[in-house]
């Protein structure tokens, strides 16, 4: 990747600048959260948004589980978020073990409860092996895209794969695909979660070169435990790479200390997509807000004035 000279000057200043104190804070953030499962992970979730409101985030939002599993939680989730918070909730939607048909019903459900924003996924299969589509169910995110834009104007998110999907063939099919799914329809696509800054850049200068000039936003990951951050990169493609196990080694049996070092590890990844001119970022929260939170304050971003209160 060739850096413009702001660019340059913005790298020369994260090499010279006293940490992170003079960062400006002009950066987007977005959060997402999971749908809780009990009463304790409600409380947790509710307190996330709670703590994360105040940063104005563009949106939030609620993930959606293999074939529906989370269909009501997710909904409930979001509709809440919709109505008693200033936040813009983005509902997550898959094409899983559904019909057309009930997956136009659960977006329908969605606009009429206000929400105006989907984000579009295929997913995965429950049964962790290859994805199907179902009979009668939208066969890919394209398709799905392509189906909620003529029920509604919904604003419409979709994935993208800095270190390609594991179902593409090769790189320039997974951008293919990409491509497909802005065409369809998507306003801009969100990445799957990485940890090397060049891993992004990279991925940015490719898909330029394949003519796609919609927003591609960051996906950023606190690594708070390497084995489930191993196991998730497993499905997903993203490469773990030696230096994390080396940085977390020995920090099992310290939560504090492991969440120091994940908020630090996070942060530097921010510092640098900032320094290569990324001004959007979003965090997979995992329900967790401090770290978020001090990762977005280190990089300048502080509380602004909301509409209302979050609701207790």
């Amino acid at each position: 990747m060739t850096l413009s000279m702001p660019e340059l000057a913005e790298a020369r200043r994260a090499l010279d600048a006293p940490l992170y104190a003079d960062l400006a804070g002009d950066m987007d953030v977005s959060f997402e959260f999971f749908p809780p499962k009990t009463a304790k992970m409600e409380g947790q979730l509710w307190e996330a948004v709670r703590t994360l409101a105040p940063l104005a985030p563009r949106f939030v939002s609620v993930t959606y589980g293999a074939g529906g599993s989370t269909r009501e939680r997710t909904h409930a989730t979001v509709a809440r978020i919709h109505r008693e918070t200033p936040l813009a909730a983005a509902a997550h939607l898959t094409c899983v073990e559904a019909t057309r048909d009930e997956v136009d019903q659960v977006a329908r459900e969605y606009w009429a409860a206000g929400v105006r924003h989907i984000v579009a996924l295929r997913g995965d299969s429950p049964s962790g092996g290859p994805f199907t589509a179902h009979a009668g169910g939208y066969e890919n995110a394209a398709a799905l895209v392509a189906g909620l834009r003529r029920l509604h104007p919904f604003e419409i998110s979709v994935a993208a794969y800095p270190e390609g999907h594991p179902d593409s063939a090769d790189a320039a099919a997974d951008l293919d695909n990409l491509k497909r799914k802005l065409d369809a329809g998507a306003t801009r696509a969100i990445t799957q979660f990485f940890f090397e800054p060049e891993t992004f850049f990279r991925y940015r200068d490719a898909v330029a070169r394949a003519g796609i000039d919609a927003e591609i936003v960051p996906g950023i990951m606190p690594v708070m435990n390497v084995a489930s951050v191993k196991r998730m990169s497993a499905l997903c493609g993203a490469a773990v790479p030696a230096w994390m196990e080396r940085l977390f080694e020995g920090l099992d049996d310290r939560p504090e200390a492991r969440q120091l070092v994940a908020a630090t590890v996070a942060a530097e990844l921010c510092r640098k997509l900032f320094a290569g001119g990324v001004r959007q970022l979003h965090f997979y929260t995992l329900n967790r807000a401090e770290l978020a939170y001090a990762i977005c304050h280190l990089l300048g971003v502080r509380p602004r004035a909301v509409a209302q209160e979050v609701a207790a």
